[in-house]
């Protein structure tokens, strides 16, 4: 078998973690074994994920393979679209300018609070009795 150009990347968010591969190809998008557009059902999703290859004007350029677990739908192809990104960054320098200023390399840190004793929640109070 040839050598092939091949980029890695691993994207987070939440709880959910994407291990991506970018191999040369036809613009085949590939999560858990499934079509992207079939396991992101929903538009917004698949526009997530896709959004680091139309940056770049690549989308035909590439097949994407994704193994994507932990977290649900939305921190999963926010997961796999960080994953992209970086495995695209690893390309070239002036790929990783236009990826890094269209903010797809910015690992989001948002997460779930963590619930505090006493507390109903995170930050949810008992009802206050005065009597």
């Amino acid at each position: 078998m040839a050598a092939q150009a091949l980029y890695r990347g691993t994207g987070r968010r939440k709880t959910a973690v994407a291990r991506v591969r970018v191999l040369p190809g036809d613009g085949k998008i590939m999560v858990n074994g499934r079509d992207y557009t079939e396991y992101f059902p929903r538009r917004a999703y698949q526009a997530s994920v896709a959004a680091p290859l139309r940056a770049l004007e690549a989308g035909s350029r590439y097949d994407v393979v994704v193994r994507v677990e932990g977290g649900g739908p939305t921190g999963q192809a926010d997961a796999v679209r960080h994953g992209i990104a970086r495995a695209l960054a690893e390309e070239s320098q002036e790929a990783r300018g236009d990826l890094k200023a269209a903010g797809f390399l910015t690992r989001d840190a948002r997460a779930v609070e963590r619930k505090k004793y006493g507390l109903k929640k995170a930050r949810k109070r008992p009802q206050f009795s005065k009597r």
